[in-house]
C-alpha cells in the first residue's frame, strides 16, 4: 500500500507565496518522477511542474519563474515552492509519484488527496 499525503495549502492574497509538500509511504522500493498538477471545477486536470528522480524539471508556462518543484529523495518527499501567486492560481493541488512497489518490477502512478491553494485579489 502506497500513500501521498500533501500539506501547505491554504489561503493568500495574491503577491504571496506558499509552499506545498507531499509525502510519500508505504511498500516503496523507488520512486521516479514526481510531480504536481491542479484542478479547478469544470476543468481538466493540468500539470504544474515535474520533476525526475535526479532533479531534472519541468514546468507549465503559466508558472515559470514563479514556482520552484524540488525533492528530498532521502524523505521520499516532493515540494512546490509558489511565489507571487495570482488569483488565476486558485485551485485544488494534487501531489503526483510513479512508485515502484516492494516485489514489483513496474512503476505505477500515485496521487495524493488534493489540497486547496486559493488566492484573493
Amino acid at each position: 500500500q502506497v500513500q501521498l499525503v500533501e500539506s501547505g495549502g491554504g489561503l493568500v492574497q495574491a503577491g504571496g507565496s506558499l509552499r506545498l509538500s507531499c509525502a510519500a509511504s508505504g511498500s516503496i522500493s523507488s520512486i521516479n518522477a514526481m510531480g504536481w498538477y491542479r484542478q479547478v471545477p469544470g476543468k481538466q486536470r493540468e500539470l504544474v511542474a515535474q520533476i525526475s528522480r535526479g532533479g531534472g524539471s519541468n514546468y507549465a508556462d503559466s508558472v515559470k519563474g514563479r514556482y520552484t518543484i524540488s525533492r528530498d529523495n532521502a524523505k521520499s518527499t516532493v515540494y512546490l515552492q509558489m511565489n507571487n501567486l495570482k488569483p488565476e492560481d486558485t485551485a485544488v493541488y494534487f501531489c503526483n509519484a510513479f512508485i515502484v512497489i516492494l516485489m514489483s518490477r513496474y512503476e505505477r502512478s500515485y496521487w495524493g488527496q488534493g489540497t486547496q491553494v486559493t488566492v484573493s485579489s
